[in-house]
């Protein structure tokens, strides 16, 4: 997974302590399917997420993660869900806890595909007939699935 260089800088500095991010998770969906991508990481599938660059709006970051992750082109239509991760500690050491928003997004263009070597796949699914996911994730693609409500926290 490509490490944002505002991040590699700012491990130039602290090494490997905690990091807060801001993160984003972008559910598309399709007529009634929804966009899940299979890491190239761990092979789990998960909706496209990604890293908000610093001044960067947290939309346009979804918006971006999925162009750049699965060649989409998708519209932010509604923020579902406000969470905290708990604290992620990568292969190499560095430690990092996100706060997570995540979006509902319409699609918009494109047919998906994995663009930028973070993911091995990426497909349309009918939301009664979802791949294993834990259960973080489930919940995100559930709080998107609306096309309307209130943002869960």
């Amino acid at each position: 997974m490509a490490t944002p260089d505002f991040v590699l800088a700012l491990r130039e500095k602290v090494g490997t302590s905690p990091l807060w991010l801001c993160g984003v998770t972008a559910v598309v969906v399709k007529d009634d399917d929804v966009l899940l991508v299979r890491r190239a990481d761990n092979g789990a599938w998960t909706p496209v997420t990604g890293i908000v660059d610093p001044g960067e709006h947290p939309a346009t970051a979804a918006a971006r993660e999925v162009l750049e992750e699965a060649a989409l082109e998708a519209e932010c239509t509604r923020l579902a869900r406000v969470g905290v991760t708990a604290m992620v500690t990568y292969d190499n050491g560095d430690q990092t806890q996100y706060v997570d928003l995540t979006f509902r997004l319409e699609w918009r263009s494109g047919d998906p595909h994995p663009a930028d070597g973070e993911n091995t796949e990426a497909r349309w699914f009918s939301p009664g007939a979802l791949p294993a996911m834990s259960d973080d994730m489930a919940a995100r693609v559930a709080a998107a699935l609306p096309q309307r409500g209130e943002t869960l926290f």
